[in-house]
């Protein structure tokens, strides 16, 4: 696809050498636009509707989490250590060939840990399988960046290809509505100052993605890379955890230079096993998981083995979890703890239940 290619080449050259102004940022946010619109089309031809061989996975356990890093980064050897399964390792580039689905059984949570074939450069557009192990990495709860701890550089690189593919490492999706009409043309409202744009930008960068009428309500001081994403809603939010690998191969000054520059959230060595507990902690609260206990009525609560929820979860979620006939059949529910004002209060199934709550459902 040399055409889309060229064109692509030809706006990222624009907006790299558009010094970003006021005066600037109307032709930019138009350029951002276009190339967003490009891109799009660029993937869906370069895919072209195929599955890749080996890359289809059902998801299981309380979570999903994608080990990403390019090649030889050691992501094998981590999912080996991690959840003892046995990936096939090599000491060079392109080992794993399809994706490698790994249990990680800690603190009575059940999470899936994917390892797929490196990311390479260009991955985004489609180049060396990169399209299929992207669309893998859309499905998880949890991102993990691994970086080789010789190749520091490869974290800057990694996060534009991962950004390029539509995920979005520990953001939020944009405060934004849009509300498409017949007719009208665009109205915006906006409950802040917006810094970063204006008005007549985003009325054209609308109309770009052929947006004519539409009320749109501003809640965030957006850029227009975050209109953008807003307006494609095809964009992944996850949080991500930076694990920087191979830490036994450098000496503790290095180490501590390396630490400094990249922040880190976790330092291990996957071959030598060093600090894999700590990235175990790491995952599973940066999972945000809950833990709640069940009980029957006129008996104790089993407090030994909790049921694993995800922080924000309801007892409709809950019921969900426990059997699919639980919501139907549902009257009420009583429950202890900091959830509850009171020991036993009674709750409808939209109650968001709290870490370490005990939950009695009542069933007709």
């Amino acid at each position: 696809m040399p055409a889309y290619d060229d064109k692509i080449k030809e706006l990222e050259e624009q907006i790299s050498k558009t010094k970003y102004n006021k005066k600037t940022q109307h032709a930019i946010g138009l350029y951002k636009a276009q190339l967003a619109r490009l891109k799009e089309t660029q993937l869906k031809r370069s895919s072209g509707g195929k599955k890749g061989e080996g890359y289809s996975v059902k998801k299981s356990g309380d979570a999903t989490v994608i080990l990403c890093g390019f090649p030889s980064v050691g992501k094998s050897t981590l999912l080996n250590s991690l959840t003892g399964t046995e990936s096939r390792v090599g000491a060079y580039a392109f080992t794993t060939l399809t994706v490698i689905p790994g249990l990680l059984e800690y603190k009575h949570a059940k999470i899936q840990v994917l390892d797929v074939p490196g990311i390479v450069h260009g991955a985004a557009s489609g180049r060396g399988r990169g399209t299929e192990v992207l669309a893998v990495m859309r499905t998880a709860d949890l991102a993990i960046v691994l970086i080789d701890v010789n190749y520091p550089g490869h974290l800057k690189v990694l996060k534009k290809e991962i950004y390029e593919a539509g995920l979005r490492l520990d953001e939020r999706l944009p405060d934004v509505k849009i509300v498409k009409k017949s007719r009208g043309g665009v109205d915006i409202a906006s409950t802040v100052k917006l810094t970063k744009t204006d008005f007549d930008t985003i009325k054209d960068v609308l109309r770009e993605f052929r947006i004519h009428n539409a009320d749109v309500v501003i809640r965030q001081d957006i850029s227009i890379d975050q209109l953008i994403d807003v307006v494609e809603a095809n964009k992944i939010y996850i949080p991500s955890l930076v694990v920087l690998n191979k830490i036994d191969m450098v000496p503790e000054k290095k180490l501590e230079e390396l630490k400094k520059n990249l922040k880190p959230d976790v330092c291990v060595s996957a071959e030598e096993k060093l600090n894999i507990d700590g990235l175990k902690d790491a995952i599973f609260y940066k999972l945000n998981f809950i833990r709640v206990y069940t009980k029957e009525a006129g008996k104790k609560a089993d407090m030994d083995v909790p049921m694993i929820m995800k922080g924000g979860s309801t007892i409709k979620d809950m019921c969900d979890k426990l059997h699919r006939d639980f919501v139907n059949k549902f009257r009420f529910a009583r429950v202890w703890g900091k959830s509850a004002k009171f020991p036993g209060q009674k709750f409808t199934l939209n109650h968001r239940i709290m870490d370490g709550d005990v939950v009695e459902v009542h069933l007709r």
